[in-house]
């Protein structure tokens, strides 16, 4: 299939990670490679942050502010402190590179970076005795955390500056995600890219033509995780459709599996040739050849196409390509160096999406469970489930060792199978191979107290799991499989281990009443108390149309709000919910406890407390949690004890 002339970009469009390469690009470039294609990749994103973010980037930027007569107070302050935003912006981000650690006393100083509006947040950490407010959340021995967390609300308000003066729609994660997220037209999305450019847009063409005129592809794979990468990548293609219109410009991506899958908006295929479907593999495989006149239109596979004017979806019925042959990601060409290590959020968990340059792999394809009602179960990311063998899996991991140099692995899975992960430790172990590595689970029996220690001496050093609602009425209709009971015990068996436990917490599920909000809390803060879990993070369920919730509404007791008319993008979805719950209300305490139990704080309150509306009393007995762990929770004895 290869030949000669053939040559694929991927490129990573913003806003997508700043601390480590979304893994996409990496593993299409890998697969390629492994198939003999010439294949480049580039990121984008990172390359944007750096240019904007800089000593000239900052001039650049001051000089555009003095265009316009408005300003804010964020942007006032910049202009007024800007010599010490430009002499200290390149040794700062030198120093969350990992470039100038000794900087951090500096920065620690609290004299040396100018402070804007960002650190107000550090006012909830004021001592009583006057002490060093940062002291109590990092400890006197967190000199680099403290300095990576003053780093970051740093960058935070320059960021801000941006937002108010240069470009509305810029986030460092975000970026202009609500011209695309569950949009069902593409009309906002088309007015915002015939306006003119902002210096973010600018910089940002600038930088994708230079990756262009640097490879000289003759495809160029565009992939968007989230809806804040989705108008980057389409201004992308756009310069690209200007400047080189002999290139074949590709849109695949996390959104597109979920949100583009009824695509009908003809106007897309202006900025695109093609845009595929789930794994990318297959369809790449087809469309290359397809690109190179070996393949007919009518035999691409899970692709969309514009056709005389109308949007066309061609789905050759092909066997998509094994996981086990799917090659090992790789990471040459990207600036492994350049990444910033960000520290946004004290949540322990929180910190290692963000801080840290981690190999992404994945330990099997798809979910093994594929049954929870809130979850895109319909979808080939999670229906799909194959694995690979340890040896493989194994291999993979060293080869990336080799050619990184660094050893954190974060495996991204949906769920990471039990029996994987149990032959994956042992064959680490075996060949004395030394990682560090983090992934999510299922909180299921299978992980007993022992295997937990397998994990835990292979490298493991955290995990994630989805206890949802802390309710079992609730996660029986959700599906989940497991218990409140069993969640306790495995929990308890992971952080006895010394593994970092993550849960995974939900509010608003269809017919969660207030009851049962107050009876989670209940749960969440018990098993805070007994050292099951140390971290946490409460998100509002969101309906979905591939969910079993959005597929059918009448088993979970709620029902759907019909969706505005578009041929463009579709996945969240509102509902009615009979019970008529203020769970934003809710969310605010949930939240508010949530955060102090991860600092230790509260744990013999009352969880009424953290609420501002009244709420009822618990009927969760005080001991639950205590006597799951000693394997005595009976039903009728909890229920007198609650009563």
């Amino acid at each position: 299939m290869p030949s000669s002339t053939l040559r694929v970009l991927s490129l990573i469009p913003p806003m997508t990670q700043l601390n480590t390469p979304y893994p996409s690009t990496a593993y299409l470039t890998g697969f390629l490679r492994s198939r003999g294609v010439q294949a480049m990749q580039a990121d984008v994103a990172l390359a944007l942050v750096l240019k904007l973010f800089c000593a000239e980037g900052l001039r650049q930027i001051r000089a555009d502010i003095e265009k316009h007569t408005q300003t804010t107070a964020r942007v006032a302050l910049f202009t007024e402190q800007f010599d010490r935003y430009q002499a200290t912006i390149n040794p700062t981000i030198a120093y969350l590179q990992g470039k100038d650690s000794t900087l951090a006393h500096r920065i620690n100083s609290r004299s040396f970076l100018p402070e804007g509006p960002r650190f107000e947040s550090l006012d909830v950490y004021v001592d009583d005795d006057g002490g060093d407010p940062l002291a109590w959340a990092f400890g006197s021995l967190g000199a680099q955390d403290k300095a990576r967390h003053l780093a970051t609300l740093y960058l935070n308000d320059l960021a801000d500056v941006l937002k108010d003066a240069i470009d509305p729609r810029f986030e460092f994660v975000r970026y202009a995600e609500s011209l695309a997220g569950s949009q069902p037209t593409f009309e906002p999305l088309a007015t915002a890219l015939a306006l003119p450019f902002t210096l973010v847009d600018q910089t940002l063409v600038a930088l994708a033509l230079q990756s262009v005129a640097q490879h000289q592809p003759t495809v160029v794979l565009l992939s968007v995780p989230f809806p804040g990468s989705v108008y980057a990548a389409f201004r992308i293609a756009q310069a690209i459709k200007l400047h080189h219109p002999h290139i074949t410009t590709v849109l695949g991506g996390g959104y597109v599996n979920t949100e583009l899958r009824e695509l009908a908006e003809p106007r897309v295929f202006d900025y695109f040739d093609f845009v595929t479907l789930d794994a990318g593999e297959r369809p790449l495989l087809a469309l290359l050849e397809h690109v190179q006149g070996q393949r007919g239109a009518q035999r691409l596979v899970r692709t969309f196409v514009r056709d005389q004017g109308q949007v066309k979806y061609i789905n050759l019925a092909e066997p998509d390509v094994p996981f086990s042959d799917v090659g090992t990601p790789t990471w040459d060409g990207l600036p492994l160096d350049k990444y910033l290590s960000l520290l946004d959020m004290l949540n322990p968990m929180h910190r290692l999406w963000s801080d840290g340059r981690w190999n992404k792999l994945t330990v099997a394809h798809g979910c093994y469970w594929k049954k929870c009602s809130f979850c895109d179960v319909s979808l080939d990311y999670i229906s799909r489930y194959e694995g690979t063998t340890a040896q493989e899996l194994v291999n993979r991991i060293e080869a990336i060792v080799l050619e990184t140099g660094q050893t954190g692995f974060h495996f991204v899975d949906e769920a990471a199978p039990p029996k994987a992960l149990k032959a994956l430790a042992a064959e680490l172990q075996a060949r004395g191979t030394a990682i560090s590595w983090w992934g999510n689970i299922r909180f299921e029996k299978s992980f007993t107290p022992d295997l937990c220690q397998e994990l835990a001496d292979s490298g493991c050093i955290a995990i994630s799991g989805g206890l949802e609602v802390a309710s079992d009425r609730l996660l029986k209709l959700m599906k989940k499989g497991v218990s409140v009971e069993q969640v306790a015990r495995v929990t308890k068996g992971f952080s006895d281990a010394g593994i970092l436990v993550h849960a995974y917490l939900m509010y608003g599920f269809p017919t969660q009443t207030v009851q049962d909000t107050v009876d989670a809390l209940e749960y969440v803060r018990q098993l805070f108390a007994a050292g099951c879990i140390q971290s946490g993070f409460f998100h509002r369920f969101a309906c979905t149309v591939h969910s079993p919730v959005g597929k059918a509404p009448q088993d979970y007791g709620v029902t759907l709000v019909p969706l505005p008319p578009g041929n463009f993008a579709k996945n969240d979805i509102a509902f009615i919910d009979p019970t008529g719950v203020d769970h934003d209300a809710l969310g605010k305490g949930l939240n508010k406890a949530l955060y102090n139990y991860m600092h230790g704080i509260g744990l013999t309150q009352n969880v009424r407390s953290w609420f501002d509306v009244r709420v009822p009393k618990t009927k969760v007995a005080p001991d639950f949690v205590e006597r799951a762990l000693a394997g005595s929770t009976h039903p009728i004895a909890i229920n007198k004890i609650a009563a």
